[in-house]
């Protein structure tokens, strides 16, 4: 899934502004400057848009968790991870909402996209594993919306 999509669905989601955004990238480590953010935000048709890159979004996603849940200061900051895949971005929202399997399972559930225990935790899995399954597109999309559902009400 493009990263911008999943910019804009956050933002919506928690209904914040462009400088929230800005915030929590920074929150995550990395200081991106107002203008490059309303660029991530805007649709790919649209006049200054800028594609997100891996970097903005790792960032992005750590920063959020900082954002939802408060700074940990009692673990060592991980390194950010390079790619960000679907997967990724699957388990950051996992941990920066604080859902249980439980959860995951409903969220998946209410999208219209059953699925079992085992099937949810090969999506969290690392990439060498021989249970690993990778997370597409439309999954993420629908993940999201679902979740944007539960959280807005």
């Amino acid at each position: 899934m493009i990263h911008n999509d999943v910019l804009r669905s956050v933002r919506h989601m928690l209904n914040v502004s462009e400088l929230t955004i800005a915030t929590i990238i920074e929150l995550g480590g990395l200081e991106v400057p107002l203008s490059e953010v309303a660029g991530y935000l805007l649709k790919e048709d649209e006049v200054g848009y800028r594609a997100c890159p891996d970097a903005v979004m790792a960032h992005f996603l750590d920063g959020l968790i900082i954002y939802r849940r408060g700074r940990n200061e009692t673990i060592a900051a991980k390194p950010i991870e390079t790619q960000v895949t679907n997967n990724t971005v699957l388990k950051k929202l996992r941990v920066a909402f604080e859902l249980k399997e439980s959860d995951m399972l409903a969220i998946m559930q209410d999208a219209q996209l059953p699925v079992s225990k085992h099937e949810l935790s090969a999506l969290f899995r690392s990439p060498g594993h021989g249970n690993y399954r990778p997370c597409g597109d439309q999954f993420l999309r629908r993940f999201l919306r679902s979740l944007t559902n539960r959280v807005r009400g």
